[in-house]
């Protein structure tokens, strides 16, 4: 098979080189990384017009399947460090057999989250805030999506081997023809058949399988070609858990943050929560063009920490592509930042006819959108310690920065039962995502920033 010129020579010979490897990395990256947020945010434009408690509704349903699709985001991280490391070190076909593994993981650990969540996605919907009519339109949503989660790990797994091989456009393909799926069986389903919200949920089940058809099938191909078994092979299985259980634990940390911060939402009233859902919406997808970046310098980093240990080279290359990687993330931040404010007036009006939550979305945007710079830079440097196997200290880290956080979303709780009223909808939307983003994503950066100044994690990988 013909090579990647961007496994055959080195990211980080000038900073121009690395900055062109990064950004064509990153932008198919972000086709892939966009899949599920889109198909939300589709779900969310389209349902919105319903009613505010279907609105609502969503923002608890989807809150939950991207809780737990988003806590197995390890199977796509940590397949692309192995992958890209070990075709770092010339080592193709172990490379794609970890591939498969990631896979296989995937099938297992998405079939039993399944019917865990379909089993108990009445009483999960209660204990995130639902009740009534969101209570209803939440069930009705999370139970028509809920068996699209094996196929959603499935392409994790499968775009772990594409990124490692830095054949990431074939992950824009599959991301674009899924989101068209999605919006025309949506308007078929939701408008045509008169499903509501539950169509809505169908709609996005029967795409995300479209897109792990496509992605598995591709896959298999390629790690065949280079001397992979398809074969489940149970002790590179078992492996791929015990190498992701520190990446599930840092996912765990982040998700309970944004699980809590929903919660909150909804204790402050629908019209809160239904503009959260939106903003919530706008923010994942913004947030993946960030994510974007990390893990294009993830793939580099990587297949960096390879090559080093094949030639036994000193840690330069790897400094130079986290600092690239950094300003990359920082200077995509302001973009997407810039682009979040001034979209903010008009994306409002997609979402919902009720002025008061347009009013609130324009303010929840806003807020974003400041913090945008701070956000790309952070997620760059969680992609190249990912990339270097740096699992247990962003494990660590992460549980350290949702406290933090978490303490400060509970003293926002205590003002608002003590002193703020239902007519402060404004000040507490403008709360909720100014104290998310300086509490925690503030502390993760100051970890992140410490930990890549050092040597530690580039010799650990070594």
């Amino acid at each position: 098979m013909k090579k990647s010129p961007a496994l055959t020579s080195t990211p980080a010979s000038t900073s121009s080189h690395a900055l062109k490897t990064i950004f064509a990395l990153a932008l198919p990256t972000f086709g892939q990384l966009i899949a599920e947020p889109v198909f939300i945010l589709i779900d969310t434009a389209i349902v919105g017009h319903i009613g505010d408690a279907a609105l609502a509704g969503l923002s608890i349903g989807s809150t939950i399947i991207l809780t737990v699709v988003g806590l197995c985001i390890f199977l796509a991280y940590s397949t692309t460090s192995q992958v890209a490391q070990l075709i770092g070190e010339g080592k193709r076909t172990q490379g794609l057999q970890a591939g498969i593994n990631g896979m296989w993981l995937a099938i297992v650990l998405g079939a039993i989250i399944s019917v865990i969540v379909a089993l108990f996605s009445d009483q999960i919907c209660w204990m995130l805030g639902a009740r009534g009519a969101v209570h209803t339109q939440a069930l009705l949503y999370t139970r028509a999506l809920v068996f699209s989660i094996p196929g959603a790990l499935l392409v994790y797994a499968a775009n772990g081997i594409f990124r490692g091989l830095f054949k990431v456009k074939v992950t824009l393909v599959a991301a674009v023809g899924g989101a068209i799926a999605n919006t025309g069986l949506d308007f078929l389903f939701v408008y045509g058949f008169g499903w509501g919200i539950a169509g809505s949920g169908v709609a996005t089940l029967i795409s995300q399988w479209l897109m792990a058809g496509f992605l598995t099938v591709l896959a298999c191909r390629w790690a065949t070609q280079e001397g992979a078994r398809l074969a489940p092979q149970l002790k590179g299985i078992l492996s791929n858990a015990s190498d992701g259980l520190p990446l599930f634990i840092r996912t765990l940390a982040l998700r309970a943050a944004l699980v809590a911060t929903v919660t909150a939402a909804a204790h402050m009233g629908t019209v809160v929560l239904a503009s959260y859902q939106a903003v919530n919406s706008i923010w994942n997808l913004a947030l993946n063009m960030l994510d974007a970046i990390g893990i294009a310098g993830q793939s580099v980093v990587g297949a960096a920490i390879g090559r080093r240990r094949r030639e036994r080279s000193g840690s330069e290359e790897v400094h130079a592509l986290v600092g690239m990687s950094a300003r990359a993330g920082f200077l995509m931040g302001i973009a997407v930042g810039v682009l979040l404010i001034v979209a903010s007036f008009g994306a409002s009006a997609l979402f919902t006819p009720n002025p008061e939550i347009r009013h609130l979305i324009v303010v929840g945007m806003m807020v974003v959108g400041v913090f945008c710079p701070l956000q790309g830079w952070v997620w760059a440097l969680d992609g190249v310690l990912i990339g270097a196997g740096d699992y247990r200290y962003l494990a660590v880290t992460s549980i350290v920065s949702s406290t933090v956080y978490l303490l400060a979303l509970g003293g926002l709780m205590l003002g608002v039962n003590n002193h703020l009223g239902d007519g402060n909808a404004t000040l507490l939307v403008a709360a909720l995502w100014l104290i998310f983003n300086v509490f925690f994503m503030g502390a993760r950066g100051v970890s992140n920033g410490l930990r890549s100044r050092s040597d530690v994690w580039i010799e650990r990988a070594a």
